[in-house]
């Protein structure tokens, strides 16, 4: 005779696996399908209208010139053995606006020189921080300029000594 105690324990029913399957399905397909609007979108998109026209454009005359700005030698506060930032740059300036531009480079330089004497030099060592210190400077003489005037700022060199 057996008594409701010797009964084998039930086991736990385990649930099934299917609605985690179909999840996962629909979750790779949901990404992929994102993915591929993305893709298509960004090559048939408004941009790709300027982009291709812009290939098929023959090379004309230059429409922009270049102003070299004189050297900068900025001193550092003496720590880690660095005294000396070297940094010197062009202005990517259109053709009409070159002469202005020359006529303010006092004032640009003192931009320059007053921005890289108030940066700290953590933020100079660190090789990730130069392409925001760029657009700051950049956005500094493009207020000093005037709307306009000044396109962009090239680094040409950018050395701690």
């Amino acid at each position: 005779m057996t008594s409701p105690t010797d009964a084998p324990p039930e086991t736990a029913k385990k649930g099934s696996k299917k609605p985690l399957l179909m999840g996962l399905i629909l979750a790779v397909l949901a990404g992929g399908g994102g993915f591929f609007a993305v893709q298509s979108t960004g090559s048939s998109g408004a941009g790709a209208t300027e982009k291709t026209a812009n290939q098929t454009k023959p090379a004309g005359p230059l429409t922009v010139g270049f102003v070299a700005l004189d050297p900068l030698v900025i001193s550092l506060p003496a720590s880690n053995g660095r005294d000396h930032l070297r940094f010197s740059a062009q202005l990517e300036v259109p053709l009409a606006h070159m002469a202005e531009v020359e006529a303010i480079k006092p004032r640009i330089v003192d931009v320059l020189n007053g921005y890289l004497r108030a940066v700290e030099l953590s933020e100079l060592e660190n090789p990730a921080s130069l392409a925001r210190m760029r657009s700051q400077m950049l956005r500094r003489l493009q207020v000093v300029a005037g709307d306009g005037r000044i396109n962009d700022l090239l680094i040409m060199e950018f050395v701690l000594s």
